[in-house]
């Protein structure tokens, strides 16, 4: 297979031209036709000379990602299952709301973490993806929307731990962001979830300007290392010295993700012990009541369960909000993601074009 045009950066790019005798400023009219104009193929980049063109066809694919299913829920939210050239699958989830349309991406097929109530755990980690299938992503989902329609905010919050993916991530958020060549999405409107990479953390928040969510799911090292295993390499203390430690921008603040599980993790103790443990960090609290999927044990508090622990946090100050489940109904919601069969997805998609 010829290597995806996508995935180099800018330096290899600019490397290739110059060995053809082309100027620098192709660089980005390339890359406008990949990630500004959708181009699926070299010929339609009709600002480059053909034989420029000729050669990028000889050496290079335009990669994409095939859409293998696509799944609406009844509150308007999409799933996404794509194919990966080498077979694995993974899933996207655009969200329309108000005021924005976000869609949730993945950086990896499957995850290493083992995380207990996620679904992506059940998969193991497949591999890493690389840039331009992160941007991928992106573009697709960009490519299923009206003319009259954007997506305006991402959060990488689907499969897989982006840190420890990180200089694919890195480079994906680079194309995202840049407004002269890439696609254009403020660092602002973009959001990082992490299971707390301590190391790969301070690094992401010196090199780039994305928002930062930490999954925390608890209040002591006992429960969160039954829920997480990586809390074993880095325990609570570390993890919470770290966000106090990270130069965050004026009016930022970090998202504090709290799976609520029933019986687990939400009694008036823990209320007490979450407050402490982000007193003096500019923080809100984004409580999340389980999302059910096959085989898990876990199920969620009852509503009256979830008001009360929102309120023992909103008494000791903090900013909380519960987080809706959106397409909870086709297992798209927050720890739903999980491929069960790219086999029979792909079936399923050549038999509906019979």
């Amino acid at each position: 297979m010829k290597p995806n045009i996508k995935d180099l950066d800018s330096g290899e790019m600019e490397k290739w031209l110059a060995g053809r005798k082309e100027p620098p400023y192709r660089v980005k009219q390339i890359r406008q036709w990949l990630f500004q104009k959708g181009a699926i193929s070299f010929a339609e980049m009709t600002n480059l000379s053909g034989g420029v063109r000729s050669e990028l066809e000889a050496g290079y694919s335009i990669g994409r990602l095939q859409t293998l299913r696509r799944s609406v829920s009844v509150d308007g939210t999409v799933k996404f299952l794509f194919g990966l050239a080498d077979g694995p699958g993974i899933e996207s989830v655009l969200i329309p709301e108000k005021k924005r349309l976000t869609l949730c991406i993945s950086t990896q097929a499957g995850c290493g973490f083992g995380c207990a109530f996620c679904a992506t755990a059940l998969m193991g980690l497949k591999r890493s993806l690389s840039a331009g299938e992160i941007i991928d992503q992106i573009l697709e989902a960009r490519r299923s929307l009206a003319a009259d329609r954007r997506i305006t905010h991402v959060v990488l919050m689907g499969m897989g731990e982006p840190l420890a993916n990180y200089d694919q991530t890195c480079e994906a958020l680079k194309i995202m962001s840049d407004a002269d060549w890439g696609i254009g999405i403020s660092p602002r409107r973009i959001t990082l979830s992490t299971v707390g990479l301590v190391p790969q953390m301070k690094r992401m928040m010196e090199e780039t300007h994305v928002n930062l969510a930490i999954s925390l799911h608890a209040t002591t090292d006992e429960v969160r290392s039954q829920l997480m295993p990586v809390n074993r390499k880095y325990p609570l203390a570390e993890l919470i010295e770290c966000c106090r430690s990270l130069p965050l921008p004026k009016r930022r603040r970090i998202t504090f993700e709290y799976v609520m599980l029933r019986g687990i993790n939400h009694s008036a103790e823990d209320a007490r012990r979450l407050s402490a443990l982000l007193n003096g960090i500019r923080a809100k609290i984004n409580l999340i009541p389980f999302n059910p999927h096959p085989g898990s044990p876990y199920r969620r508090p009852a509503a009256e369960e979830i008001l009360q622990f929102q309120n023992d946090l909103h008494g000791r100050g903090h900013q909380v909000n519960v987080r809706e489940p959106r397409g909870s109904d086709i297992q798209a919601a927050c720890g739903q993601l999980m491929v069960e069969s790219i086999e029979t997805a792909g079936s399923e998609k050549l038999a509906a074009h019979r």
